[in-house]
């Protein structure tokens, strides 16, 4: 540590100090005692002033971020711990200034310089240094060790809002954990209602750039002639309707991460000038002559098969490798029917809360149809699925009458769990009688034959998720049957 001079730091002469303290100060400055103490800290100390120049650390601050004294002390904090210092995004002096009486503190995740990555929490205050001038002090613990011992006792039930035990799910866990603190593209797929958003957020706050911000679009609910100005920007006078100049949703999630979601929506214009976004980290707003820099993390979604849009050129292959640097596939709930009990458990709980009310329980018939149901809907369908429930029950206990219909029935909906068929006796409005074919097909649960699908068919004309559901299976299955049936008979 360099010397510190007796005059230099102002923060060492607060007015609530004993005179004793006050008067001891000079004497153990002089004598390096200070530095001494400062060093015998098991936490980090960083002074810097209002340019962000770093004027102090001690020896924990070497140890945990893995640079030493010469390569820190003068130098400004986001050269030093590249981009965004300690902080992370949540810089308190990124734009040069902070605001009067705060005191920030959070955790980010760090990476030193080999490599190694530290979950480390930082405290820092505004303080006044010398002659009038400010300047910040931070205290950054490591909290890596505990963060980990934590990690490995929870066994995974809860991180970042999702829920679950399974192995396919621990490893979601673990690759999210792992993926976090880089800044590589993230291309999460899986079907609808599987909890794409859920794991982009976690992601952006297993980074570095957690106190930035995180900004979702939907690129499949934005028309495709106003998606550009939505994710660039405009200028005044771009186009009729454009009176005042517009952020875009990148310049927004500047030092943060952006989520695309339903990447796969697209128009292939409109991917030449993302990846071009990505290979040049800048921006062009509509009807703008100057780019724009940008620090922006990429996380996109989708539930439709990229590869193989890209062999029929419906979406770029050079794009598609930038956004796929880690791929991420969740799986459907219907593969890990073991977190349902405790996603169930969750979830009421926050029903509970909605509805003012100290619990719900769930008795165990109906848990036995949650289980088996097929969940096409996946995990959004379940979380409808309750909330429809706790609607329906008049006290705290939730039976199966009081779940949707299609889970009490699952064979006339298509399911294809192993339960047996439960009828409710409810105030919903009972099914239409069912003719001789049909009732042949539900009673075959599920097993096809040619005789009865061009029955439901022809009484159809010839609409296939309408005949799904009159033979008692699922869309999927019907569209398996008649696909086997068209190889089998060479067309």
């Amino acid at each position: 540590m360099s010397t510190i001079k007796k005059d230099e730091f102002g923060f060492f002469g607060q007015a609530n100090w004993s005179g004793t303290t006050r008067r001891l100060l000079p004497s153990l400055l002089e004598h390096g005692l200070v530095e001494a103490m400062l060093d015998l800290l098991e936490e980090g100390i960083v002074v810097h002033d209002e340019s962000r120049k770093i004027l102090l650390v001690n020896t924990a601050t070497e140890k945990i971020t893995g640079c030493s004294r010469g390569e820190i002390l003068g130098r400004d904090c986001h050269d030093v711990f590249a981009p965004n210092g300690l902080c992370g995004a949540g810089c308190a002096f990124k734009d040069g200034k902070e605001p009067h009486n705060v005191k920030r503190a959070h955790e980010v995740t760090f990476t030193r310089p080999d490599g190694e990555v530290k979950r480390i929490r930082v405290s820092s205050t505004r303080t006044s240094i010398n002659a009038g001038k400010e300047g910040v002090i931070a205290i950054v613990k490591d909290l890596t060790e505990v963060s980990n011992l934590r990690w490995q006792i929870d066994k995974h039930r809860e991180f970042h809002g999702m829920i679950g035990t399974s192995g396919v799910m621990g490893e979601i866990f673990e690759t999210i954990r792992a993926v976090g603190p880089s800044d590589y593209s993230v291309l999460i797929t899986g079907e609808s209602g599987t909890g794409k958003e859920l794991v982009a957020g976690a992601i952006h706050r297993e980074s570095r750039r957690k106190a930035g911000p995180f900004v979702p679009v939907n690129c499949g609910a934005l028309p495709d002639n106003i998606l550009e100005s939505e994710l660039f920007g405009h200028v005044r006078g771009a186009f009729t309707g454009a009176i005042r100049d517009k952020k875009g949703r990148f310049t927004l999630a500047d030092g943060g991460t952006i989520f695309l979601d339903e990447i796969g929506d697209l128009p292939l214009n409109t991917q030449a000038k993302l990846l071009r976004v990505l290979q040049e980290k800048t921006i062009e707003p509509v009807g703008g002559e100057k780019s724009i820099n940008v620090d922006v993390r990429v996380v996109s979604a989708t539930n439709r098969n990229l590869r193989k849009m890209v062999k029929e050129g419906g979406f770029r292959e050079d794009l598609y490798y930038r956004l796929c640097v880690v791929p991420l596939e969740l799986p459907p709930l219907r593969e890990r029917k073991k977190d349902i009990p405790l996603i169930v458990d969750g979830v009421m709980k926050k029903v509970c809360a909605q509805n003012g009310k100290e619990n719900y329980r769930i008795d165990d018939q109906a848990m036995r149809l949650l289980i088996s149901y097929n969940w096409p809907g996946n995990v959004r369908e379940l979380i409808n699925s309750l909330q429809f429930a706790s609607v329906r029950c008049p006290d705290d206990r939730i039976t199966a009458d009081h779940l949707p219909l299609e889970i009490r029935d699952p064979v006339d909906f298509g399911s294809t769990g192993s339960e047996p068929t439960y009828r409710s006796h409810s105030s919903l409005p009972p099914e239409p009688a069912l003719g001789v074919a049909e009732r042949g097909a539900r009673k075959g649960r599920n097993k096809l034959n040619l005789e009865s699908v061009e029955h439901a068919l022809a009484q159809t004309a010839g609409n296939k998720l309408k005949a799904a559901k009159l033979l008692g299976v699922g869309r999927a299955t019907l569209y398996r049957f008649l696909d086997q049936r068209k190889e089998n008979s060479g067309h």
